[in-house]
């Protein structure tokens, strides 16, 4: 049985959604090395500027700032007891953004502890997901979408604790790595991922960041065809280079949304942009799809 929010949204697909939070957010004055997750409770006006920027492209879906809100993540920044605080801000800017025209599938990414080094164990990081998705919860997300995950068991931990709260899920691995960059940097390939994602009880199934929006194309087809789990597609505007000690993309809105229909023709059903990726790639993508 698909997931009521799910099927009203798929009643019209391909789903548009936003693109990147992060490199907006740089856009905005946020420094490297700072916690972007953060800024819900320092800058929530310039939060919203980036959520509502995506609402007005015509994203049906956006995001929240909360990618890196654990517990584990923030720790580093010393925000780790103001995590449930960060995550229901998070939920809630991007919701006052939506005014209802649009959903919000709260983000969650990967803690930045490896299990397999005994940085963290399975327990403090199942508990870390939780801590997390109930926050998101709460602050009145409509879904939630575990991203950028590169070790399966990280991935299953995130979705598990994102299912206990009844809200839709969306669960996406990175590939970027084996020489067809076909794989996790765990080498979890994208059949492998599915079935992993799908059994943890995943609504939708997909893959983000890592890589170019032409390498989506052979992911999503491979994607699709492992499950029978609706396909979600996030790729970055190309690889990142360094240019003057700035970060830059190269791929324009254009030649990124040129791929769209191969992307829809592969599988996907919900589309949208990672890294280096902004409105005017989603305006350009939903052009690009439109009607089909």
């Amino acid at each position: 049985m698909m997931h009521p929010v799910l099927e009203k949204l798929l009643h019209e697909a391909p789903v548009i959604l936003d693109g990147a939070w992060g490199t907006q957010l740089q856009t905005r004055g946020l420094e490297p090395g700072l916690s972007p997750d953060s800024w819900n409770l320092t800058h929530p006006e310039i939060v919203e500027e980036v959520a509502r920027a995506y609402v007005e492209a015509g994203s049906r879906v956006i995001l929240t700032n909360t990618f890196g809100a654990t517990r584990l993540g923030q720790e580093r920044y010393g925000f780790a007891d103001r995590v449930a605080e960060i995550n229901r801000a998070g939920a809630a800017i991007s919701k006052r953004a939506a005014q209802g025209k649009s959903l919000v599938f709260a983000s969650m990414g990967p803690t930045g502890k490896l299990l397999l080094s005994g940085e963290t164990t399975e327990a403090e990081m199942a508990a870390a997901f939780q801590e997390q998705a109930t926050a998101l919860a709460e602050g009145g997300a409509d879904g939630i979408v575990i991203e950028t995950m590169s070790d399966p068991v990280e991935a299953r931990l995130a979705v598990q604790a994102a299912k206990a709260t009844r809200l839709p899920v969306v669960g996406c691995m990175v590939f970027d790595s084996g020489k067809n960059q076909d794989r996790t940097m765990m080498g979890t390939t994208p059949e492998q991922a599915a079935e992993i994602l799908a059994a943890a009880g995943a609504d939708v199934v997909g893959a983000n960041c890592g890589q170019g929006i032409a390498g989506f194309v052979p992911l999503c087809k491979r994607l699709k065809a492992a499950c029978g789990l609706p396909i979600w597609i996030k790729a970055n505007a190309g690889k990142p280079e360094i240019v003057d000690g700035r970060i830059v993309y190269r791929t324009t809105p254009e030649e990124f949304a040129s791929y769209g229909p191969l992307l829809v023709q592969a599988g996907a059903s919900f589309l949208g942009g990672c890294c280096g990726t902004g409105p005017e790639f989603i305006r350009a993508l939903k052009t690009a799809v439109r009607g089909r």
